[in-house]
């Protein structure tokens, strides 16, 4: 990992950002103490329509009441 200077981050920003590109990180320092990281953003993949087809299965009865929530009285007010 590579350390550079603010004034040499600033002068060649254009360059560093190259680096980063690559898969390079590279940390900002100020008087030689650390101060922040330029690291390359990790793209999302692309999200593909149906690529989970078939890995979830509904009963036919899915839609049906559920009786068990019809039944029970229900509570009045917050707390009862």
């Amino acid at each position: 990992m590579a350390e550079v200077n603010i004034h040499h981050a600033k002068t060649h920003l254009s360059k560093l950002l190259q680096r980063v590109a690559a898969g390079e990180e590279i940390v900002i320092a100020r008087g030689g103490e650390p101060i922040a990281k330029l690291v390359p953003i990790k793209r999302a993949r692309r999200r593909v329509f149906g690529a989970d087809r078939g890995l979830i299965q509904m009963t036919e009865d899915f839609e049906a009441p559920l009786l068990e929530f019809l039944s029970e009285p229900k509570a009045e007010g917050p707390g009862k």
